[in-house]
């Protein structure tokens, strides 16, 4: 078995940074969970990753509570290489994770944005951009190796 499918699923809104508070601490807003919520049922009917790997963000955490809560019980891995990542750290996360065939990453932008556009256009500036709650499904081939514009862009969605 092999990554046929790769679900991007940023964080959804998030409250301001107050006082000394780090960006890392910064919990979901009223709308957040709106959104959270609004991917999951979108989710739903589209693609249920048989993993996911969860950037340690507290934000980023909480997204992916509501969606696994409205969706079941998937398998689930924190990986702090997804935090302020580059298109290239989230493929290195991307290649230890190979071992399934539909594999979700929750995290953050700008490095969702340009992996997106990466992976699918072979140009990481190629991007549409990636609201927060927004998510992304990239679908490559048997044969594809993890590369740019290996993928295609088979599915948006944004809250």
């Amino acid at each position: 078995m092999s990554l046929r499918q790769l679900i991007l699923l940023r964080h959804a809104h998030a409250e301001p940074q107050v006082g000394g508070q780090s960006d890392a601490d910064r919990a979901l807003s009223p709308r957040g969970v709106t959104e959270a919520d609004d991917a999951a049922a979108w989710l739903k009917g589209h693609a249920l990753p048989q993993r996911v790997v969860v950037s340690p963000a507290r934000r980023a955490q909480q997204t992916w509570e509501r969606v696994r809560a409205a969706t079941g019980l998937i398998e689930q891995v924190t990986d702090e290489r997804i935090y302020d990542a580059t298109p290239g750290h989230l493929i290195d996360v991307i290649e230890a994770h190979r071992d399934v065939e539909r594999l979700m990453l929750v995290g953050h932008n700008p490095g969702f944005e340009s992996l997106a556009a990466l992976l699918s256009t072979g140009q990481s500036g190629d991007h549409r951009g990636m609201p927060p709650g927004g998510v992304a499904i990239l679908t490559f081939s048997e044969t594809a190796i993890l590369e740019p514009g290996a993928a295609e862009l088979t599915a948006f969605w944004a809250p």
